[in-house]
Protein backbone atom coordinates (compact mmCIF):
# COMPACT_ATOMS: atom_id res chain seq x y z
CA UNK A 1 0.00 0.00 0.00
CA UNK A 2 1.19 3.48 -0.81
CA UNK A 3 2.29 5.28 2.76
CA UNK A 4 0.61 8.56 1.64
CA UNK A 5 -3.10 6.80 1.51
CA UNK A 6 -3.94 5.87 5.41
CA UNK A 7 -5.83 3.20 6.55
CA UNK A 8 -8.63 5.19 7.19
CA UNK A 9 -8.41 6.99 3.93
CA UNK A 10 -8.27 3.34 2.77
CA UNK A 11 -11.06 2.18 4.44
CA UNK A 12 -13.74 4.44 3.45
CA UNK A 13 -12.50 3.73 0.00
CA UNK A 14 -13.78 -0.02 -0.02
CA UNK A 15 -16.53 0.78 2.13
CA UNK A 16 -17.26 3.57 -1.11
CA UNK A 17 -16.37 0.38 -3.36
CA UNK A 18 -18.18 -2.50 -1.73
CA UNK A 19 -21.33 -0.38 -1.80
CA UNK A 20 -21.42 0.63 -4.97
CA UNK A 21 -21.61 -3.08 -5.73
CA UNK A 22 -24.27 -4.19 -3.62
CA UNK A 23 -26.54 -0.96 -5.01
CA UNK A 24 -25.51 -1.94 -8.26
CA UNK A 25 -26.35 -5.87 -8.30
CA UNK A 26 -29.41 -5.08 -5.95
CA UNK A 27 -31.49 -1.56 -7.51
CA UNK A 28 -33.41 -2.54 -10.71
CA UNK A 29 -32.34 -0.30 -13.80
CA UNK A 30 -35.78 -0.02 -15.75
CA UNK A 31 -35.60 1.45 -19.41
CA UNK A 32 -38.64 2.21 -21.27
CA UNK A 33 -38.20 2.38 -24.77
CA UNK A 34 -40.22 4.77 -26.78
CA UNK A 35 -41.04 4.11 -31.10
CA UNK A 36 -41.33 7.60 -32.29
CA UNK A 37 -43.57 6.82 -35.64
CA UNK A 38 -42.87 9.36 -37.54
CA UNK A 39 -39.35 9.76 -36.94
CA UNK A 40 -36.14 7.25 -37.15
CA UNK A 41 -35.77 6.72 -33.69
CA UNK A 42 -36.58 5.49 -30.06
CA UNK A 43 -36.56 7.15 -27.37
CA UNK A 44 -34.92 5.70 -24.31
CA UNK A 45 -35.91 6.76 -20.86
CA UNK A 46 -34.64 5.79 -17.20
CA UNK A 47 -37.12 5.10 -15.01
CA UNK A 48 -34.89 5.49 -11.73
CA UNK A 49 -33.95 9.00 -12.96
CA UNK A 50 -37.33 9.55 -14.74
CA UNK A 51 -35.67 11.33 -17.39
CA UNK A 52 -34.59 10.65 -21.16
CA UNK A 53 -30.78 8.73 -20.99
CA UNK A 54 -30.54 8.24 -24.69
CA UNK A 55 -31.98 8.20 -28.21
CA UNK A 56 -31.41 5.10 -30.73
CA UNK A 57 -31.68 6.04 -34.43
CA UNK A 58 -33.44 2.93 -36.29
CA UNK A 59 -35.03 3.94 -39.57
CA UNK A 60 -37.62 5.92 -40.79
CA UNK A 61 -41.88 5.47 -39.66
CA UNK A 62 -40.32 3.18 -36.70
CA UNK A 63 -43.59 1.06 -36.16
CA UNK A 64 -43.26 -2.23 -33.90
CA UNK A 65 -41.38 -1.77 -30.35
CA UNK A 66 -40.55 -5.18 -27.83
CA UNK A 67 -37.93 -6.21 -26.10
CA UNK A 68 -36.32 -9.86 -24.88
CA UNK A 69 -36.95 -10.77 -21.39
CA UNK A 70 -33.29 -10.34 -20.34
CA UNK A 71 -33.67 -6.80 -21.56
CA UNK A 72 -30.55 -7.97 -23.78
CA UNK A 73 -31.91 -7.00 -26.76
CA UNK A 74 -34.56 -4.62 -28.73
CA UNK A 75 -36.70 -5.05 -31.60
CA UNK A 76 -38.00 -2.71 -34.02
CA UNK A 77 -39.89 -2.59 -37.05
CA UNK A 78 -39.74 -0.50 -39.65
CA UNK A 79 -42.51 1.02 -42.52
CA UNK A 80 -40.39 2.96 -45.40
CA UNK A 81 -37.90 -0.18 -45.74
CA UNK A 82 -39.63 -3.35 -44.54
CA UNK A 83 -37.47 -4.45 -42.33
CA UNK A 84 -36.91 -5.94 -38.35
CA UNK A 85 -34.13 -4.08 -36.39
CA UNK A 86 -31.97 -6.25 -33.74
CA UNK A 87 -30.04 -4.03 -31.45
CA UNK A 88 -28.23 -4.32 -28.26
CA UNK A 89 -29.35 -2.28 -25.71
CA UNK A 90 -26.17 -2.11 -23.91
CA UNK A 91 -24.54 -0.30 -26.92
CA UNK A 92 -27.43 0.83 -28.56
CA UNK A 93 -26.01 -0.28 -31.77
CA UNK A 94 -28.25 -2.38 -34.61
CA UNK A 95 -26.53 -5.69 -34.82
CA UNK A 96 -28.86 -7.41 -37.44
CA UNK A 97 -31.20 -6.54 -39.75
CA UNK A 98 -34.22 -8.41 -41.61
CA UNK A 99 -36.00 -7.70 -44.84
CA UNK A 100 -39.40 -8.68 -43.93
CA UNK A 101 -42.38 -9.26 -46.35
CA UNK A 102 -44.26 -5.94 -46.57
CA UNK A 103 -45.11 -2.93 -44.25
CA UNK A 104 -44.70 -4.55 -40.55
CA UNK A 105 -46.94 -3.48 -37.66
CA UNK A 106 -46.49 -4.44 -34.09
CA UNK A 107 -43.74 -7.28 -33.56
CA UNK A 108 -43.62 -9.66 -30.46
CA UNK A 109 -40.78 -11.60 -29.28
CA UNK A 110 -40.23 -14.50 -27.42
CA UNK A 111 -39.00 -14.46 -24.02
CA UNK A 112 -36.08 -16.51 -24.32
CA UNK A 113 -35.02 -14.44 -27.65
CA UNK A 114 -35.79 -16.84 -30.89
CA UNK A 115 -38.42 -16.01 -32.47
CA UNK A 116 -39.91 -12.85 -33.20
CA UNK A 117 -43.49 -12.16 -35.19
CA UNK A 118 -44.30 -9.48 -37.32
CA UNK A 119 -47.50 -8.67 -38.56
CA UNK A 120 -47.77 -7.69 -42.37
CA UNK A 121 -49.89 -5.20 -42.05
CA UNK A 122 -50.46 -4.56 -46.35
CA UNK A 123 -50.08 -8.14 -46.95
CA UNK A 124 -52.29 -10.43 -44.75
CA UNK A 125 -49.81 -12.40 -43.86
CA UNK A 126 -47.35 -12.79 -40.16
CA UNK A 127 -43.60 -13.38 -40.60
CA UNK A 128 -42.43 -14.97 -38.15
CA UNK A 129 -38.46 -14.23 -37.70
CA UNK A 130 -35.58 -16.52 -36.83
CA UNK A 131 -33.31 -14.17 -34.57
CA UNK A 132 -29.96 -16.24 -34.87
CA UNK A 133 -30.76 -16.58 -38.97
CA UNK A 134 -31.53 -13.46 -39.03
CA UNK A 135 -34.30 -14.60 -42.01
CA UNK A 136 -38.21 -15.59 -42.17
CA UNK A 137 -38.32 -18.96 -41.34
CA UNK A 138 -42.15 -19.34 -41.93
CA UNK A 139 -45.29 -16.66 -43.53
CA UNK A 140 -49.07 -17.57 -42.10
CA UNK A 141 -51.89 -16.02 -43.83
CA UNK A 142 -53.67 -13.71 -41.13
CA UNK A 143 -56.57 -11.38 -42.18
CA UNK A 144 -55.58 -7.41 -41.62
CA UNK A 145 -53.35 -8.35 -39.34
CA UNK A 146 -52.36 -5.75 -36.45
CA UNK A 147 -50.66 -6.57 -33.36
CA UNK A 148 -47.92 -9.02 -31.73
CA UNK A 149 -48.66 -10.12 -27.99
CA UNK A 150 -46.16 -12.85 -25.73
CA UNK A 151 -47.33 -13.53 -22.69
CA UNK A 152 -44.17 -15.50 -21.43
CA UNK A 153 -44.03 -18.59 -23.38
CA UNK A 154 -41.33 -19.48 -26.06
CA UNK A 155 -43.52 -21.95 -27.73
CA UNK A 156 -46.86 -19.68 -28.39
CA UNK A 157 -47.38 -15.63 -29.90
CA UNK A 158 -50.42 -14.15 -30.50
CA UNK A 159 -51.51 -12.20 -33.11
CA UNK A 160 -54.88 -9.65 -34.07
CA UNK A 161 -56.84 -10.39 -37.25
CA UNK A 162 -59.10 -7.11 -37.68
CA UNK A 163 -60.45 -8.65 -40.80
CA UNK A 164 -61.51 -11.84 -39.25
CA UNK A 165 -62.27 -10.00 -35.79
CA UNK A 166 -60.04 -12.38 -34.34
CA UNK A 167 -57.24 -13.16 -32.03
CA UNK A 168 -54.88 -15.99 -33.81
CA UNK A 169 -52.44 -18.37 -31.73
CA UNK A 170 -49.47 -19.47 -33.19
CA UNK A 171 -47.70 -22.16 -32.51
CA UNK A 172 -43.98 -21.82 -33.35
CA UNK A 173 -42.85 -25.53 -32.38
CA UNK A 174 -45.60 -26.68 -35.35
CA UNK A 175 -45.38 -23.24 -36.97
CA UNK A 176 -48.96 -23.01 -37.34
CA UNK A 177 -52.22 -22.05 -35.59
CA UNK A 178 -53.29 -23.72 -32.52
CA UNK A 179 -56.46 -21.19 -31.92
CA UNK A 180 -58.32 -18.62 -33.51
CA UNK A 181 -60.38 -16.56 -30.81
CA UNK A 182 -63.28 -14.15 -31.62
CA UNK A 183 -63.22 -11.09 -29.93
CA UNK A 184 -67.16 -9.43 -30.64
CA UNK A 185 -65.25 -7.00 -32.79
CA UNK A 186 -62.71 -5.46 -34.40
CA UNK A 187 -59.10 -5.80 -32.16
CA UNK A 188 -57.22 -2.80 -31.35
CA UNK A 189 -54.61 -3.56 -28.86
CA UNK A 190 -55.08 -5.92 -26.16
CA UNK A 191 -54.16 -7.90 -23.07
CA UNK A 192 -53.93 -11.48 -21.36
CA UNK A 193 -54.64 -12.40 -17.34
CA UNK A 194 -51.66 -13.52 -15.66
CA UNK A 195 -53.66 -17.06 -15.36
CA UNK A 196 -53.90 -17.12 -19.26
CA UNK A 197 -57.51 -17.76 -18.98
CA UNK A 198 -58.65 -14.14 -20.16
CA UNK A 199 -58.16 -11.80 -22.71
CA UNK A 200 -59.39 -8.15 -22.74
CA UNK A 201 -59.42 -6.52 -26.08
CA UNK A 202 -59.84 -2.99 -27.04
CA UNK A 203 -62.19 -2.60 -30.03
CA UNK A 204 -63.24 -0.50 -32.62
CA UNK A 205 -65.77 2.52 -32.17
CA UNK A 206 -66.15 1.52 -28.26
CA UNK A 207 -64.86 3.80 -25.55
CA UNK A 208 -63.65 0.59 -23.51
CA UNK A 209 -63.13 -3.47 -24.39
CA UNK A 210 -64.66 -6.65 -24.39
CA UNK A 211 -63.82 -9.65 -21.73
CA UNK A 212 -62.73 -12.78 -23.65
CA UNK A 213 -63.05 -16.10 -22.26
CA UNK A 214 -59.84 -17.68 -23.76
CA UNK A 215 -61.08 -21.12 -24.02
CA UNK A 216 -64.29 -19.97 -26.20
CA UNK A 217 -67.10 -21.67 -23.28
CA UNK A 218 -68.37 -17.95 -22.95
CA UNK A 219 -69.49 -15.20 -25.30
CA UNK A 220 -67.45 -12.24 -25.46
CA UNK A 221 -68.75 -9.70 -23.24
CA UNK A 222 -68.82 -5.78 -23.59
CA UNK A 223 -68.06 -2.93 -21.47
CA UNK A 224 -68.22 0.25 -22.34
CA UNK A 225 -66.92 3.22 -20.11
CA UNK A 226 -68.93 6.15 -19.21
CA UNK A 227 -66.50 9.55 -21.08
CA UNK A 228 -66.79 13.24 -20.00
CA UNK A 229 -67.05 14.22 -24.39
CA UNK A 230 -69.04 12.74 -26.07
CA UNK A 231 -67.45 13.26 -29.40
CA UNK A 232 -63.98 12.85 -30.43
CA UNK A 233 -61.80 15.12 -32.05
CA UNK A 234 -60.03 14.91 -35.22
CA UNK A 235 -57.21 12.88 -34.60
CA UNK A 236 -54.05 13.31 -36.91
CA UNK A 237 -52.13 10.17 -36.20
CA UNK A 238 -55.43 7.51 -35.33
CA UNK A 239 -58.21 6.31 -37.40
CA UNK A 240 -62.01 7.82 -36.14
CA UNK A 241 -63.35 4.66 -35.36
CA UNK A 242 -60.70 4.23 -32.45
CA UNK A 243 -61.83 5.65 -28.88
CA UNK A 244 -59.79 3.51 -27.26
CA UNK A 245 -56.31 2.46 -28.26
CA UNK A 246 -53.92 1.11 -25.29
CA UNK A 247 -54.75 -0.84 -22.65
CA UNK A 248 -52.69 -2.76 -19.96
CA UNK A 249 -52.92 -4.83 -16.86
CA UNK A 250 -51.30 -4.31 -13.48
CA UNK A 251 -48.40 -6.72 -12.67
CA UNK A 252 -50.54 -8.47 -10.45
CA UNK A 253 -53.44 -8.43 -13.14
CA UNK A 254 -55.60 -6.79 -10.24
CA UNK A 255 -56.39 -3.47 -12.60
CA UNK A 256 -57.01 -3.13 -16.14
CA UNK A 257 -55.50 0.64 -17.28
CA UNK A 258 -57.83 1.46 -19.92
CA UNK A 259 -56.70 4.31 -22.46
CA UNK A 260 -59.04 7.06 -23.26
CA UNK A 261 -59.19 9.28 -26.66
CA UNK A 262 -62.46 11.03 -26.06
CA UNK A 263 -61.08 12.26 -22.77
CA UNK A 264 -56.97 12.02 -22.83
CA UNK A 265 -57.24 9.71 -19.98
CA UNK A 266 -56.35 6.62 -18.94
CA UNK A 267 -59.49 4.70 -16.96
CA UNK A 268 -59.12 2.09 -14.35
CA UNK A 269 -60.78 -1.23 -14.14
CA UNK A 270 -60.99 -3.48 -11.24
CA UNK A 271 -60.88 -6.56 -12.83
CA UNK A 272 -62.42 -8.21 -9.50
CA UNK A 273 -65.02 -6.31 -8.43
CA UNK A 274 -65.68 -5.54 -12.60
CA UNK A 275 -65.78 -1.58 -12.04
CA UNK A 276 -64.05 1.60 -12.55
CA UNK A 277 -62.51 2.67 -9.97
CA UNK A 278 -60.50 5.81 -11.17
CA UNK A 279 -59.40 8.27 -13.76
CA UNK A 280 -56.08 9.98 -14.18
CA UNK A 281 -55.34 12.58 -16.88
CA UNK A 282 -52.68 12.09 -19.62
CA UNK A 283 -51.11 14.05 -22.53
CA UNK A 284 -53.07 14.49 -25.58
CA UNK A 285 -53.90 11.51 -28.03
CA UNK A 286 -53.21 8.50 -25.11
CA UNK A 287 -51.64 5.27 -27.34
CA UNK A 288 -49.98 2.99 -26.09
CA UNK A 289 -49.22 2.09 -21.94
CA UNK A 290 -46.71 -0.92 -19.96
CA UNK A 291 -45.95 -0.75 -16.44
CA UNK A 292 -42.85 -1.10 -15.24
CA UNK A 293 -42.13 -4.55 -13.97
CA UNK A 294 -42.38 -3.75 -10.10
CA UNK A 295 -46.05 -2.54 -10.79
CA UNK A 296 -44.69 0.95 -9.30
CA UNK A 297 -45.25 3.50 -12.65
CA UNK A 298 -47.73 3.24 -15.45
CA UNK A 299 -45.80 4.34 -18.65
CA UNK A 300 -48.45 6.26 -21.16
CA UNK A 301 -47.41 7.44 -24.99
CA UNK A 302 -49.31 10.89 -26.24
CA UNK A 303 -48.90 11.01 -29.76
CA UNK A 304 -50.42 14.21 -30.01
CA UNK A 305 -48.40 16.16 -27.46
CA UNK A 306 -44.81 14.08 -28.17
CA UNK A 307 -44.64 13.07 -24.98
CA UNK A 308 -44.53 10.31 -22.25
CA UNK A 309 -46.57 10.48 -19.13
CA UNK A 310 -45.31 8.57 -16.43
CA UNK A 311 -48.06 7.70 -13.63
CA UNK A 312 -47.75 6.53 -9.68
CA UNK A 313 -49.90 3.93 -9.90
CA UNK A 314 -50.84 3.66 -5.99
CA UNK A 315 -50.92 7.56 -5.97
CA UNK A 316 -53.12 7.90 -9.04
CA UNK A 317 -50.98 10.93 -10.43
CA UNK A 318 -49.10 11.84 -12.62
CA UNK A 319 -45.60 12.63 -11.70
CA UNK A 320 -43.57 13.28 -14.49
CA UNK A 321 -44.77 13.93 -18.50
CA UNK A 322 -41.27 13.75 -20.24
CA UNK A 323 -41.13 14.99 -24.37
CA UNK A 324 -39.50 12.60 -26.85
CA UNK A 325 -39.51 11.77 -30.62
CA UNK A 326 -42.20 12.79 -32.79
CA UNK A 327 -45.36 10.79 -32.42
CA UNK A 328 -44.85 8.73 -30.07
CA UNK A 329 -46.69 5.06 -30.11
CA UNK A 330 -45.26 1.44 -29.22
CA UNK A 331 -43.81 1.10 -25.82
CA UNK A 332 -41.35 -2.10 -24.44
CA UNK A 333 -39.72 -1.72 -20.45
CA UNK A 334 -37.55 -4.24 -19.14
CA UNK A 335 -35.02 -4.32 -16.67
CA UNK A 336 -31.10 -3.38 -18.32
CA UNK A 337 -28.50 -5.70 -17.15
CA UNK A 338 -26.40 -4.01 -14.10
CA UNK A 339 -22.71 -3.76 -13.62
CA UNK A 340 -21.32 -5.87 -10.53
CA UNK A 341 -18.26 -5.17 -9.51
CA UNK A 342 -15.97 -7.58 -8.36
CA UNK A 343 -12.89 -8.11 -5.52
CA UNK A 344 -10.21 -10.19 -6.90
Amino acid sequence: MHRSLGWSAFGALLMSIFAWGANSSATPDFKLYVGNSRGDDISVIDIASLKVSGNIKAGERVHGVCVQADGKRLFVTVETDHTLRIIDTATQQTTGTVKVSGRPNQCAVTPDGKYVAVPIRDGDRVDVVDVSQQKIVKTLPIKEPHNALNTGSNRYIYVSSMGSLEIDLIDLEKMDYAAHIPVGGRPRPYVVSPDGNTMYVALANLHGFSIVDISGKKAPERVEIPSEHATLRKLEYESQDTLTHGLALTPDGSELWVSSLLDDAMYIYDVKAKKVTGKVSTGMGPNWIVFTPDGKYACISNTDTDDVSVIDVKGRREVTRLKVGKVPKRLAVATAPTARWKMR
